[in-house]
């Protein structure tokens, strides 16, 4: 996270505490817990997600510009050059796409360790149903499930769909759009799933996603 926006800090040690009664412990937990899921689920953490899918294909989508030139029947130096030069502009592109989804996937664990701590402190039912973020959570759940299944159809489709006249270029082109569709909504499924295995351990009870 940002310096100037850290995460709010663990909850201090039983030996440590100091909270007059459990009514102010009980509001520190909220306003912590609510901070942290804001982080882990909220608008602004799946803009970002969704950013940082569009960079990656993007970057990939530029590459393909010369895969597809040097997998057809005949090559065309202009074609090539054409192709090397958007390769290089998409990785330029590719690399910070894949640092920052790697970043943001630490940036997740630490957020989702230290909303356990905070979760571990108490109990209390208003705060508690909060942490759920139902409609989040089904918002999560629902695109990348749809991005799963697309790039789990594109991975069939493209093989199949594609003549030998295309080339071979087109193909790993359209794997490689099928891979990136497929591993982002893959972590997007681990962390709506992550979240409601967090929901169903602090609540006792096994709530559901829509409710």
């Amino acid at each position: 996270m940002s310096p100037r926006n850290p995460l709010p800090p663990p909850p201090p040690p039983a030996e440590l505490q100091s909270w007059p009664d459990r009514e102010a412990r009980l509001a520190d937990r909220a306003l912590a817990l609510d901070e942290l899921s804001r982080r882990l689920l909220g608008g602004a953490r799946l803009t970002l997600f969704l950013l940082w899918f569009l960079m990656l294909e993007l970057g990939w989508g530029l590459i393909g510009v010369l895969l597809t030139s040097l997998g057809g029947p005949i090559l065309d130096p202009f074609a090539m050059m054409a192709g090397l030069f958007a390769a290089a502009l998409g990785i330029g592109v590719l690399v910070p796409a894949v640092w920052l989804t790697i970043r943001s996937l630490r940036q997740d664990r630490r957020v989702r360790d230290r909303l356990a701590q905070w979760a571990a402190l108490d109990r209390h039912g208003p705060t508690d149903a909060r942490l759920r973020a139902p409609v989040l959570s089904v918002c999560w759940l629902l695109l990348s499930f749809a991005m799963c299944g697309l790039g789990l159809w594109m991975g069939f489709a493209v093989p199949l769909g594609v003549s030998r006249d295309d080339g071979y270029g087109l193909v790993a082109y359209g794997m490689g759009v099928a891979l990136i569709l497929w591993i982002t909504g893959l972590t997007g499924l681990v962390k709506a799933f992550g979240h409601y295995r967090l929901a169903v351990r602090l609540t006792g009870r096994r709530p559901s996603l829509t409710s």
